[in-house]
């Protein structure tokens, strides 16, 4: 019932078709990083695809992101969980992350930094059992940039919860992985038709930096 080891695959070039045409904004969003640990990590293969191009993506990600004003929060499951706190996650995965705190550490390379926000997340939306919706709303954010992992299990229930909550949610295709690239490919695909929109590491760049750019010029 543990995450199985992740073969290497190729970061998805191609993105489905989005239903709606959002753009995210800096005044508006806010980025999520998402449960990046090393317990998590580790299933891939180091040095290969998709998890070279996730952590080069996720770190300009942040960096973008820290550079023009937007939050940048964490999702992180505790390590050690009792039964009790597992609940049904317990059936489907097992034990979870154990007593080790390296295991449910970030990743060293994307530590969280000086005004960055931390959430001890308990199911597999980033919105239960934390407090993202009330952060969000006292900062009047209305968008939720993702990345991490993963793509077909919190990422894309994180995306779900947040279109439930009229919130606009982008699933950012190579900032994410997952347990091969069909998953990978269905979650994309889900999330554009159903409940975000799906744009590369350098698309959300140029949205969030245009979008700046058109302000100053008074467009």
């Amino acid at each position: 019932m543990a995450i199985p080891p992740i073969q290497p695959y190729p970061m998805p070039a191609d993105l489905p078709a989005n239903r709606v045409g959002w753009r995210p904004d800096p005044r508006r969003a806010v980025l999520l990083v998402h449960d990046m640990q090393n317990y998590f990590l580790r299933a891939f293969t180091p040095g290969r695809s998709p998890l070279v191009e996730l952590m080069s993506n996720v770190l300009a990600l942040r960096e973008l992101c820290s550079g023009l004003g937007v939050p940048v929060v964490y999702s992180a499951q505790p390590g050690g969980q009792s039964p009790q706190e597992r609940g049904l996650l317990l059936d489907f995965w097992g034990g979870g992350i154990g007593p080790d705190p390296q295991e449910a550490k970030i990743t060293d390379e994307l530590a969280p930094r000086e005004g960055d926000v931390l959430l001890t997340k308990w199911r597999y939306s980033a919105y239960q059992r934390t407090h993202l919706a009330e952060l969000m709303a006292s900062q009047g954010r209305d968008q939720l940039v993702i990345c991490g992992i993963y793509a077909h299990i919190g990422v894309l229930m994180t995306a779900g919860e947040a279109f439930m909550r009229d919130v606009q949610a982008f699933v950012v295709a190579d900032a994410v992985a997952d347990f091969s690239l069909e998953h990978h490919r269905m979650a994309l695909t889900y999330a554009a038709e159903r409940c975000a929109v799906t744009l590369t590491t350098q698309q959300v760049g140029r949205m969030l930096t245009g979008s700046l750019t058109r302000e100053a010029a008074g467009v």
